[in-house]
């Protein structure tokens, strides 16, 4: 059965004072050590409040389409999902140290990967970019007070903007381990870490066994054909499949799926 989360009835990006309280009041409450008190809130945050495994909390996101896809043939995908979901994304920046996107979505879609739908702080923003293509006009090099970290291949000559940092990480066959990423991130205090996209980055991740949670948005739409939204090794028998531990949350028309991913989680920190 799902439960309910408070819905933000946004008109331009503006919430009544009464959900501001409300949702404000929940943004103190996460952040201290006191127990959280029960609200629809609660039920669906809590869980990423703290890591069963180790210092890190992990979380996976992607809005898909209930036939599992997140982007049309041509790659447009603005909006598959409607406004709750939209706002439950920039409460899950809120509530993290930071968003991590790969750099095809970076270039595709120029993010600001910021909270502008509801309070908070905006977090520190993380691009993976191997060869360094992403360039210095991006929206996510925005100067607003919020981290951002350039994560690239070792070896790779680049000039970073203005208070960008740059992490030159090796490789492999191209690509950096998304654990050699999340260590990185450990090490300068970024602890509660949101994988945002795209479907290539989040499949990484989730195949590394490096993600606690996934949150899969699905929106009552049918495309047919399109993007899948998530892509990992083909399997030969159903036994083979990774079946979840999910909890269900009405957002609005769309359904979000809390996949807590704890038993496959590998160690991240010490």
């Amino acid at each position: 059965m799902t439960s309910p989360t408070p819905q933000f009835h946004l008109h331009g990006g503006q919430t009544s004072s009464e959900e501001l309280a409300q949702w404000n009041l929940f943004l103190k409450e996460f952040f201290s050590s006191k127990p959280l008190v029960a609200s629809p809130f609660q039920a669906l945050f809590e869980p990423l409040r703290i890591s069963h495994v180790d210092a890190m909390m992990v979380v996976g996101q992607l809005g898909q389409t209930m036939d599992g896809r997140i982007a049309t043939v041509t790659g447009q995908s603005k909006y598959i999902n409607g406004r709750p979901g939209l706002t439950h994304l920039h409460q899950l920046r809120a509530l993290l140290d930071a968003v991590v996107v790969g750099v095809g979505t970076a270039i595709a879609d120029d993010p600001q990967l910021n909270v502008r739908l509801v309070s908070g702080k905006n977090p520190a923003r993380v691009v993976i970019d191997p060869k360094g293509k992403l360039h210095a006009e991006a929206r996510v090099w925005l100067e607003d007070g919020a981290r951002r970290l350039w994560v690239v291949s070792e070896g790779v000559e680049i000039t970073a903007p203005a208070g960008v940092d740059i992490i030159a990480l090796p490789t492999l066959d191209g690509r950096i381990a998304p654990l050699d990423i999340l260590k990185c991130l450990h090490q300068r205090g970024l602890n509660r870490v949101l994988i945002e996209g795209g479907a290539e980055t989040v499949s990484r991740f989730l195949q590394a066994g490096c993600l606690d949670r996934l949150h899969l948005i699905v929106a009552p739409i049918l495309m047919g054909s399109g993007r899948a939204s998530l892509n990992l090794p083909a399997i030969e028998h159903m036994d083979q499949a990774l079946r979840l531990n999910v909890l269900t949350h009405l957002l609005g028309n769309e359904i979000l799926f809390d996949c807590d991913l704890t038993a496959q989680r590998v160690k991240i920190s010490s």
